[in-house]
């Protein structure tokens, strides 16, 4: 039998404390010690759209694997539609069948929660301003998990979609703004999650000590921050080669100072000091979605959440 979770499944059985324990976990374990190396394959389509798959997330101590497929249509509501497969490690039966938006959006949104939390220099406190620019669910998980992680003040929002903007800011007792730039100029720290093709942000437009965090540039073409403010930074990544290859260093030629992972085990020092800008802009692996589907296929199957199906009858 294989366990359906739809997007109100998965929100009823998610919590944002234990995701962001696996996560962090995940964050921490050497690329070594992970057996099978995590691969993003995107194709274009002859549609207004991409084809993306992330196989396979794998994870020490964890006999499962996932496998998520992903339509991508910047100009369709929901823009990202998939399913993510959960199978069994000793035999390959497929464990669950979980919304690939609703994962991605949570596992997106508390990683850049811990590389903010991570790479957010002394400055940062319950008096700091967080900016966001694109009110989506990967920003709203975002906020979600760094009210867990640490208190902050104000926040101050952005989005193309003044509606969004608005309910954005209510429910996060915040304020809209006119622009990316009006974000950085009030906030400490910033976070992008949008669908941009041309950069929002230039170096001009921030200040040292300020630190960015891109969700952004996933694939090759999206562009959140301006070739000349990456140079300036100290840029922190989820994964060198992909991020050089499809995400916000392509076709830049530069390269990441270190990885969110290299941070959180100590072999990097993540935020640099007072007259640097920081940068976190991570383009996702397929062992994030692991970390998140496990947590929640243990706790739909201890509650009874979700509709299982026979899909071999």
């Amino acid at each position: 039998m294989t366990l359906l979770l739809t997007r109100t499944d998965l929100e009823a059985v998610l919590d944002p404390g234990a995701c962001l324990a696996a996560l962090s976990e995940g964050f921490r374990t050497p690329a070594a010690e992970v057996p099978v190396a995590g691969q993003r394959v995107r194709t274009e389509l002859p549609f207004p759209g991409t084809a993306t798959a992330l196989i396979p997330g794998l994870l020490p101590g964890i006999e499962a694997y996932t496998v998520k497929v992903n339509a991508k249509f910047p100009g369709a509501r929901p823009a990202l539609r998939g399913v993510i497969c959960l199978h069994s490690g000793r035999d390959g039966e497929l464990l669950a069948l979980l919304d690939s938006a609703t994962v991605t959006a949570w596992r997106t949104g508390l990683a850049a929660a811990i590389g903010t939390h991570a790479l957010a220099g002394p400055h940062f406190g319950p008096d700091s301003v967080v900016g966001v620019v694109g009110a989506g669910a990967q920003a709203e998980s975002t906020l979600r998990g760094l009210a867990v992680l640490r208190p902050f003040g104000e926040v101050v929002v952005h989005d193309t979609d003044g509606g969004r903007a608005e309910a954005f800011a209510a429910r996060h007792g915040g304020r809209v703004v006119g622009s990316a730039p009006e974000v950085a100029a009030l906030a400490d720290t910033v976070l992008l999650a949008t669908w941009s093709r041309e950069p929002l942000l230039h170096l001009a437009e921030t200040r040292a000590g300020q630190s960015l965090i891109s969700l952004g540039a996933d694939e090759p073409g999206k562009r959140e921050l301006g070739a000349d403010l990456l140079e300036d930074a100290v840029v922190i990544v989820d994964d060198h080669e992909l991020a050089r290859t499809m995400g916000a260093l392509a076709g830049t030629g530069l390269a990441a100072d270190a990885t969110l992972g290299e941070v959180l085990r100590g072999e990097h020092p993540g935020w640099a000091g007072a007259d640097d800008r920081t940068v976190y802009t991570p383009v996702g692996l397929p062992w994030q979605d692991l970390a998140v589907a496990w947590v929640a296929y243990g706790e739909a199957r201890r509650r009874g959440v979700g509709r299982e199906v026979d899909l071999l009858g």
